[in-house]
């Protein structure tokens, strides 16, 4: 894994942004949630803690991402390879990611 393209920092915060997002949104369903509980009889707040990744998850999570981007690649290229193009374009990645995401 230590050839792994893909820095562990970088998806570390872009599960924080996601994480981050998805709290926004349930705060904001907690908000309606809130007012309409408030009506009926009051109820109490949930406490939340922060989301976390340790390292071992980050890593493989990584490594997780490498073998999707490798594979969704290869596959590509057999349907490039089999139109007689040795350039795999966008249309390529395109037709075999609903295979490949249903196989993941």
């Amino acid at each position: 894994m230590a050839d792994n393209p893909f820095d562990a920092e970088t998806v570390h915060e872009i599960f924080k942004l996601v994480w981050r997002r998805k709290t926004q949104d349930r705060e904001r369903g907690e908000s309606t949630d809130d007012l309409q509980n408030e009506a009926v009889g009051g109820a109490s707040k949930k406490r939340r803690r922060p989301t976390t990744a340790n390292a071992n998850a980050l890593k493989l999570s990584c490594e997780l991402l490498r073998i999707f981007v490798a594979e969704a690649v290869q596959r590509a290229a057999i349907i490039a390879e089999a139109e007689g193009l040795e350039k795999v374009e966008a249309t390529h990645l395109e037709r075999v990611l609903p295979q490949l995401l249903l196989d993941f």
